[in-house]
């Protein structure tokens, strides 16, 4: 038997070259290579190991005609056609734990420069002007810190901050309180928390849900004095209302390793007094691109060897048996988790996932994986059906699979329930033809719907002229309705409408249908 082939096309610790080696592949370290060169070699691999240099283009991957893995040696995979790729049966991995101490340390870092303005006295002293005066900082010890997101490195900040003597606070819907007891933070809303911190510092990715999550209303919400710290992602602060709070002295200080636009060279937070920069340094440092080599070097040895597969972005933890018969059962599985993650909000203690009639004789593990990816992804641009049980279980997701051996009213059926302060929220699918996922319960409503595309999910009283009123309010609006689904648990009570619909509903539409007589809630969805 070939022994596999791997080329290593940026520059990596040789670490990750001598794994190789030793796991008994061939291996090529060739940088610095132009497309058109790298085209012109990469046929001859099995596996591609990239940093952020390489491109891993439509091009490069029609000429790679060999390649089975690409494995990235960090978080972002920014630069990979995962479609293509996906396309071409072509793994693509990541290593999105890694770098999660060197991140951490950097916002630890920054916030000690914001209590003391390190940087502002370290170029007054420099420039021999002595000011001891000027530079009154703050202690830390003592002080609140405010976390948004208790996740992998957010809760390494907590454990650092505790050492400090903080005490700390986190926001995250994930969060249960068992949890936050086993960290030692308390878990709180979004707005007690920005009443109450003396400092913030964000550790979430950027989704619809997080986006301007500082927002200018937000921060008008934040304690007088508040010094805030982004090592996350650029987004999730309101640049221009940061700066203005800066200004008036509402916000004492903000450090900003992420901007909203990279790379980041005329901000107008650049010159702002209690302002710190640094280009997005929140993975650099010695340990960590070590860390990184080594994890993409032994899941791409796994996989190019056993068929191990860890950390795919395109792929979930499959063996060649079982997935042709999971697979419909896997997207049903997505849609499930993903209709429950964008509806079921506020805080969710933890999901019960039930198999019944064919489906309970299946393995439920990628099942599960796929409800949790579909279910975080609402939250989270880098989970997967391989590591959302790892976000789930980090985060104190409960999270359990119940099989049930009767036959219902389908041959096969899957169903999803959150638990939540409001009580369980469940959502059941089948299969149509053992092949095509349909929605048959929603939240105790009989339903029967096809989860695709852009679609709105509406509440209201089920009563007469209201569809009427609905399609109208979306067609002055000029959107076209697709298919429309419509389930009531009795005449005149409380019905749920789903439709598709050809465009997204923009919150302007959202408000018009919020206002029309009889309507309790209104949801924009995304499949």
């Amino acid at each position: 038997m070939t022994q596999p082939k791997v080329l290593i096309s940026d520059k990596m610790d040789p670490k990750a070259a001598a794994i190789f080696r030793e796991r008994g592949l061939q291996v090529d370290e060739i940088t610095g290579k132009t497309p058109e060169e790298l085209k012109a070699i990469i046929g001859d691999y099995d596996g591609l190991a990239i940093r952020s240099s390489t491109k891993v283009t439509q091009d490069i991957l029609d000429a790679a005609t060999n390649l089975k893995v690409v494995g990235r040696a960090g978080i972002g995979v920014d630069n990979v056609d995962i479609p293509a790729a996906t396309a071409r049966g072509v793994v693509v991995m990541n290593t999105p734990f890694g770098n999660s101490i060197t991140t951490a340390e950097h916002a630890i870092a920054l916030m000690f420069a914001l209590a003391r303005q390190l940087p502002e006295a370290d170029a007054s002293t420099q420039a021999g002007k002595w000011e001891k005066n000027r530079f009154m900082g703050v202690e830390v010890t003592g002080k609140t810190l405010g976390l948004i997101g208790a996740g992998n490195i957010g809760s390494i900040v907590a454990s650092r901050a505790l050492g400090l003597r903080m005490k700390v606070v986190a926001y995250d819907p994930f969060l249960t309180a068992e949890r936050a007891v086993e960290l030692g933070i308390e878990k709180v809303e979004l707005d007690d928390m920005l009443r109450r911190a003396d400092f913030i510092t964000l550790h979430t990715p950027l989704t619809d849900q997080t986006r301007n999550i500082l927002s200018r209303e937000n921060l008008a919400k934040t304690k007088k004095g508040v010094r805030i710290v982004n090592c996350a992602r650029g987004g999730l602060i309101d640049e221009a209302a940061l700066k203005e709070g800066l200004d008036s002295g509402h916000i004492a200080g903000a450090a900003l390793d992420v901007f909203e636009t990279e790379p980041a060279k005329d901000s107008p937070l650049f010159g702002t007094p209690n302002f710190i920069s640094t280009p997005h340094l929140g993975a650099s440092t010695n340990e960590a691109q070590v860390n990184v080599a080594i994890q993409v070097a032994e899941q791409m040895s796994d996989f190019l060897l056993l068929g191990g597969v860890t950390n795919a972005i395109n792929m979930p933890s499959l063996s060649a048996e079982e997935a042709p018969r999971l697979r419909p059962y896997m997207a049903l599985a997505e849609k499930l988790g993903s209709l429950v993650g964008q509806l079921a909000h506020g805080n969710i203690a933890g999901l019960s996932i039930e198999t019944e009639g064919a489906a309970a004789d299946l393995n439920m593990k990628p099942i599960t994986g796929a409800v949790l990816a579909g279910f975080m992804r609402v939250h989270s641009d880098t989970v997967n059906m391989v590591n959302a049980p790892f976000l789930a279980k980090e985060r104190g997701l409960d999270v359990r699979e119940v099989r049930h051996d009767r036959e219902g009213d389908y041959h096969t059926l899957l169903r999803v329930t959150a638990e939540t302060k409001a009580g369980p929220r469940t959502v059941a699918g089948t299969l149509f033809g053992n092949a095509q996922p349909r929605l048959v319960e929603l939240f105790g409503i009989k339903v029967e719907a096809d989860l695709v595309g852009d679609m709105l999910y509406v509440v209201n009283e089920d009563a007469p002229g209201f569809i009427g009123r609905l399609g109208t309010t979306l067609g002055e609006a000029g959107i076209n309705i697709g298919t429309f689904h419509l389930g009531r648990v009795e005449a005149g009570g409380e019905a749920v409408l789903l439709l598709s619909v050809d465009e997204p509903v923009n919150p302007q539409v959202i408000a018009k249908v919020e206002a029309l007589p009889g309507v309790k809630l209104v949801r924009a969805l995304k499949f």
